[in-house]
C-alpha cells in the first residue's frame, strides 16, 4: 500500500533509519558479528520462542551483555535529549534552547563530582550511587531555578526561568570547580570522564533505571505536541483557544527536565543532541511539533547510537568520550542554526 500521508512517511523513514543504525552498530566494529549472530543471540532471550534459537555462549554473552545494553541505552538517552530539546525550544520560543537550560547539567555534574571525590570506591559497590547522585543534583538544581524564578518575578514567565537557570548553573559550577581544585589528579580525571559523557559501562541495570522516566516523559511530551504549536502563536492567542499557556508550559518543562535528569544520570553530559536533531527535523519536516516531537524521539535515538559507534571505533582500541563526538558534530551545526534561526522559528 502506498503511503501518502506526509507525517506517516516521515515516521516510516525515521523508523528505517533507527533500525538501520542499530543493525550497523551491532554488526560492525571489533567484534565483527553477523546479522544472523546478533538475531540469534537476541532471540535466545525472547519469551516463548527463545528455545528455538541456537547460539554459542560467547556470541550470546557478547551481544546480550555488551552490545545490546549499550545500543538500547543510546536509543533511550538520544530520544530523551532530542525530544526534550524540541520541547524546550517550543516552550521558550528559542531555537537555541537545549535540555540543560534550567541547570540540569550543572546540578548533575555537581552530584557526580561529590560522589567521585568523597566516595572514590563507590563505583565498585554493588549499588552504584553515582547515577542517583547525578539525578538528585539535577532535580535540586531545577527546583532551585523554579524557586528563584518565582522570587525574582513570575515563574510563569519564560525569561525569569531562563535567568534563574543561568544563575543556579553558575553557582553549581562554581561549587563543582572548588571541589575539583581540592582533589587529586586521578579524581579530577574521573570527574571529567563522566562530564564528557560515555556509554562504555552501559548495562541492563542502566536501561531499566531510566526506562520508566523516559517513557513517562515521552508520553507527556507527545500528548502535548499540538499544544506546543498553540504556544507558538503567543499566550494571549493561546488563551483564546482555551489553552492555559502557563500550565501547559510548566507541565512540559517539568516532564522534559525529569527525563533529561534521568538520562544524564547514566550517560554523563552529552551536549548538542537537543539542538542538532530538532533542527534537522525542522528542515526536512517543517515547523509543526506534531511532527517534530515524534521524529525527534526516533532520530534522536538513532543519532546517539551512531555517535556512540564513532566514539568506540574512530580511535580503536581507545574510546573517545561521547560528548566530544557530539560536540565535534554539533558545534558547526550550532553556528549554522545561529545564522539561520530567524528562518527556523
Amino acid at each position: 500500500m502506498e503511503v501518502t500521508d506526509l507525517k506517516t512517511r516521515h515516521i516510516l523513514y525515521a523508523a528505517i533509519f533507527v533500525v538501520g543504525v542499530v543493525v550497523f552498530a551491532a554488526t560492525t566494529g571489533p567484534a565483527q558479528l553477523s546479522v544472523l549472530q546478533v538475531f540469534q543471540a537476541v532471540g535466545v532471550h525472547l519469551p516463548f520462542v527463545g528455545k528455538d534459537f541456537h547460539v554459542s555462549s560467547l556470541d550470546e554473552a557478547l551481544v546480550w551483555q555488551l552490545v545490546m545494553p549499550r545500543i538500547c541505552l543510546g536509543l533511550l538517552v538520544g530520544a530523551m535529549l532530542a525530544s526534550a530539546g524540541a520541547a524546550y525550544q517550543g516552550v521558550f520560543l528559542n531555537p537555541l534552547a537545549d535540555p540543560y537550560l534550567l541547570g540540569v547539567a550543572s546540578g548533575a555534574g555537581l552530584g557526580a563530582t561529590i560522589v567521585l571525590i568523597f566516595l572514590p570506591t563507590a563505583l565498585s559497590w554493588s549499588f552504584n550511587p553515582l547515577p542517583l547522585a547525578a539525578f538528585l543534583g539535577a532535580i535540586v538544581s531545577v527546583l532551585l531555578t523554579f524557586a528563584l524564578g518565582k522570587a525574582a518575578g513570575n515563574v510563569r514567565n519564560a525569561s525569569s526561568l531562563l535567568l534563574a537557570g543561568i544563575a543556579i548553573a553558575a553557582f553549581f559550577t562554581a561549587v563543582q570547580t572548588f571541589l575539583q581544585q581540592r582533589s587529586s589528579v586521578g579524581q579530577i580525571q574521573d570527574v571529567y570522564s563522566w562530564i564528557l559523557g560515555s556509554l562504555a559501562t552501559a548495562g541492563w541495570s542502566d536501561v531499566t533505571l531510566i526506562l520508566p522516566y523516559v517513557v513517562l516523559t515521552v508520553l507527556i511530551l507527545v500528548s502535548m505536541r499540538r499544544l506546543l504549536d498553540v504556544l507558538a502563536v503567543g499566550d494571549i492567542e493561546a488563551q483564546s483557544f482555551g489553552v492555559k499557556a502557563s500550565t501547559v508550559r510548566n507541565i512540559i518543562i517539568a516532564a522534559a527536565t525529569l527525563g533529561t535528569a534521568a538520562a544524564v544520570s547514566v550517560s554523563g553530559l552529552i551536549g548538542f543532541v537537543g539542538i542538532i536533531v530538532p533542527h534537522m527535523i525542522r528542515l526536512i519536516a517543517g515547523p509543526s511539533y506534531k511532527r517534530i516531537l515524534p521524529l525527534s524521539i526516533l532520530y534522536g535515538g538513532g543519532f546517539l547510537v551512531l555517535a556512540d559507534y564513532l566514539a568506540r571505533t574512530v580511535l580503536y582500541p581507545e574510546e573517545v568520550p561521547l560528548g566530544v563526538i557530539t560536540a565535534f558534530l554539533g558545534a558547526p551545526f550550532f553556528l549554522v542554526v545561529l545564522r539561520t534561526s530567524k528562518r527556523l522559528v
